[in-house]
Order: structure tokens, then sequence, then C-alpha cells
């Protein structure tokens, strides 16, 4: 065994037991963060799209030049209860795509205590605002852009793709988006039982319209909801399934992926290298956003399509 098979070897048995949580003093992104191929990206970090000190991204470019059309771009939003959250422990993610030839722009947000629901949905909005603006200049293709989050990311997600408050004190609208793309996500979660998230959303003055699964109503931004049924964290039956059957029963596109063990960490672990024979997740990923009927402009002729394991099935 050479020392690139070792190490590869060793990486995976850390990325794995720290995403089961077995390594308790070791952050899971630290870990997955040793296996990005720095090589196969271009970074920009600490990157200015607002004026406060948490309005900072990372830009991961893939290597090369950009095609004629110019890459997609992905917003992606990390999870952490709306409590904790560094950009700079998912390298992976941005890697991952990157080597896969999407742009992908990593992005910080205000966390409680500074602030509460609904100021991060306005720092990711503005965010996803600076993406859109920016795409040109960057090589992106601002008709492919996407905007994907993990866990309480994914609920930021869901938002900015749902419900048009927050996109549009930026000038920008849902349906300019070419899809949304939620890993693990909690889209509908009244009552709230943990505290830490009861703190964030004002409980026991819980908005309803706080909730994703609230503006399925005229929604056509194609999605794709990610989820595995191991997970116990956020109930994949009521989010992931329901929002599913939701979109779909309001005609809009979406697809369903069900990964029958993995856990809730899992799920986002499984873009990393040493983790992805866990799960197809980031092939999932990367043709949703190169799928031929994800633009906008055909976007409200992309059939639905919901895959659901025979146990969840209502």
């Amino acid at each position: 065994m050479n020392w690139k098979t070792l190490m590869w070897a060793l990486l995976a048995l850390l990325a794995l037991l720290a995403s089961a949580g077995v390594l308790l003093f070791v952050a899971p992104g630290a870990v997955l963060n040793l296996a990005a191929s720095i090589g196969s990206h271009r970074l920009a970090e600490g990157q200015a799209y607002g004026p406060l000190p948490r309005h900072r991204y990372d830009l991961y470019r893939p290597a090369g030049a950009a095609p004629a059309e110019g890459w997609p771009l992905v917003v992606f939003f990390y999870g952490g209860a709306w409590n904790r959250g560094e950009r700079a422990d998912y390298r992976f993610v941005g890697e991952a795509l990157a080597r896969r030839g999407v742009m992908a722009m990593v992005a910080d947000y205000r966390l409680h205590p500074e602030v509460k629901y609904p100021d991060f949905l306005t720092d990711c909005a503005q965010a996803l605002a600076f993406g859109f603006a920016q795409a040109p200049r960057w090589g992106a293709d601002a008709q492919r852009v996407f905007v994907m989050g993990h866990s309480a990311g994914a609920y930021n997600a869901a938002m900015l793709a749902l419900d048009a408050r927050w996109l549009g004190p930026t000038g920008r609208k849902p349906g300019e988006l070419a899809g949304w793309i939620g890993l693990s996500g909690p889209y509908d979660f009244l009552p709230i039982k943990t505290p830490e998230v009861q703190a964030v959303f004002h409980h026991p003055d819980v908005p309803r319209d706080s909730q994703p699964i609230r503006h399925v109503v005229g929604a056509s931004v194609p999605a794709l909801l990610i989820v595995g049924n191991a997970d116990q964290r956020v109930n994949p039956l009521r989010n992931s399934v329901g929002l599913a059957h939701a979109l779909r029963d309001a005609g809009a596109p979406v697809r369903l992926r069900q990964y029958p063990r993995l856990t809730h960490e899992a799920v986002l672990g499984a873009l990393a290298g040493p983790l992805q024979r866990l799960a197809p997740v980031l092939d999932e990923v990367v043709e949703f956003v190169a799928a031929p009927g994800v633009p906008r402009t055909v976007a409200a002729a992309w059939p639905p399509a919901v895959a659901v394991d025979a146990q969840f099935e209502r």
C-alpha cells in the first residue's frame, strides 16, 4: 500500500467516524476538508457580499477556462440550527462541486443570538442576489444559478426559492433561480421542541408562515430534495417526503431522493471524497444542475419526479 492509498484510507475512516458523531473532539467538517483536492479548483476566500462581518463568502471556481456559456453557479448555505457554523468548515462542499465543473459560493450569514428569524434570511437573500449579479464577472451562467443548503441551510434555501418576500427587496425573484437543492432540511417543524431553535423563532409566538411547506402554492422553481431515512435530527417523513408530496400536488417540479442508511450528517458528508461511496449524493446534485429541463426558460415543462421508498408512501 503506497502512502496516498494509506492517507485516503485513514481519511475515510476519520471522516466516517466524524460524520457518525464518534469523534466528538474533531469537527467533522475539518476532517472532511483534509480530503479536499486543492488542485481541482481556484479559491477566493473571505470576500464580502455585504457590509457586516458575517457577510462573507468563499468562491470555488472549477479549474481551467470557463465554458462559453459559463459554469453553473450553486450558492450554498450550511446548517447548525441557526446558532453556529463557519464557511471554512465546508470547503469540502465547494471543492466537490468545483471538481465536477460547478462553481460554488459558500456563504456565511448572521446567527442566533446576534439575530433571530427572519434576519438570517435577509442575509441569505443578499448573498444569493450578489451571486446573481456577479455571475457573469466570475465566468458563471446567470441563467443557471441554484441555491442549496444542508439542514438549517436547506431551510434557508427553501425559503428563498418558495417565498418571494426575501429575494424581493434585493430586486430578484425566486423564478430567476434555475433550481434549489435541500439536503436533510426542516420544512415543516411546528411546534418547535428544541430549545435552541425555539429561541431563534420567537417561541411561543412562532410565525406560522415561517414554514417552507406553507409556501408551495404557486411554486415553480425545480427542487431536488435529498434525505437519509436514518436521520434522527430532522424527521425525513414529515419534512423532505412531506414537502415533496406538497410540491408535487401543487404542480411544482420536484425530485425526491432517499437513502435508507444515511444519517442527518452523512447526507452532507457523502459529498466529500472519502464518503462518496456511501451514496451518490454528489452525482444527484451535479445531474440536477446539468439537467436540460432545469433552466428557468423551460422549468414549467420539466416533469415532476418523486421517487419515494415504500415505507414512506402515504
